[in-house]
């Protein structure tokens, strides 16, 4: 019998994650934050649970969600809608705690490449975060409040910047007048290899690792934005480079030199 798996988070990769896993024949808890959206995850064949960090009450919520879970995937960024941002991390201690008492055995920790602020150069797993941002310094200590309980299978994957479905950087880069750092290397991933990667960890059993994932394609920003700007008729901002520095280029080592991950979608 398959695992049941929680995933906490059913937004725009959680929902057709939370499907795919669904119909690869899992038992699947979907959270979500709107009333609305549980009727869209039942229809799916999905147990939903309305779960928000920013209720007072929501480890009750909770609870009910972790229920015989024995996988849960966290997909919830720090940039919560409403609330204060900072108390992500003492949400996330709590849902730490919340998931040893409901006898959870594995994470999956969905975290960013962010983490490694403006490091330059190859980046690979083995590198030391350097995060910038009071979002990328919490996700940093949750990633270790999770990796550091042995009581716990854990894995964190460090997604670049995420595409398709509709969603691309184009689209708000072409409303810009200039944009820095134009010569830095892109660092994407397509939701399909995210949601793809995710099912791997899960099939194959790869716990207490961390994955770096990113497309293995790595053009300039301005390089890269002009082409898709032109192919979507969009007119390309102007690129400033960066002579001081040249970026970080964030190398999936574990994924492709070590699991002999192939990448499915190009971006």
């Amino acid at each position: 019998m398959k695992n049941k798996i929680a995933v906490f988070g059913c937004g725009w990769l959680g929902l057709p994650l939370a499907t795919t896993l669904q119909k690869q024949g899992y038992k699947i808890n979907g959270s979500t934050t709107t009333k609305d959206k549980l009727t869209l995850l039942e229809q799916q064949s999905i147990n939903s649970f309305l779960v928000d960090l920013n209720d007072n009450d929501f480890t009750t919520q909770l609870d009910a969600f972790l229920s015989n879970v024995d996988v849960l995937i966290i997909n919830i960024p720090p940039r919560m809608k409403t609330g204060d941002a900072s108390s992500y991390l003492t949400k996330m201690k709590l849902v730490h705690k919340h998931s040893k008492l409901a006898n959870v055995k594995k994470v999956i920790f969905v975290s960013s490449t962010s983490v490694y602020g403006d490091l330059n150069g190859e980046i690979t797993e083995k590198t030391t975060p350097k995060p910038l941002t009071s979002a990328a310094k919490q996700l940093v200590a949750i990633e270790q409040l999770f990796l550091n309980d042995t009581g716990l299978k854990t894995a964190i994957i460090r997604f670049g910047g995420l595409i398709g479905n509709g969603r691309h950087p184009i689209f708000h880069l072409a409303k810009k007048d200039e944009v820095n750092n134009g010569n830095y290397p892109i660092n994407l991933i397509d939701i399909t290899d995210c949601i793809s990667i995710i099912g791997l960890i899960i099939e194959k059993n790869y716990w207490n690792e961390i994955f770096n994932a990113v497309y293995p394609y790595y053009p300039s920003k301005e390089e890269y934005y002009t082409q898709i700007a032109n192919t979507k008729g969009l007119k390309p901002p102007v690129f400033i480079h960066n002579k001081s520095n040249s970026g970080k280029k964030v190398i999936s080592y574990n994924l492709i030199s070590v699991k002999f991950y192939n990448f499915v979608t190009s971006v």
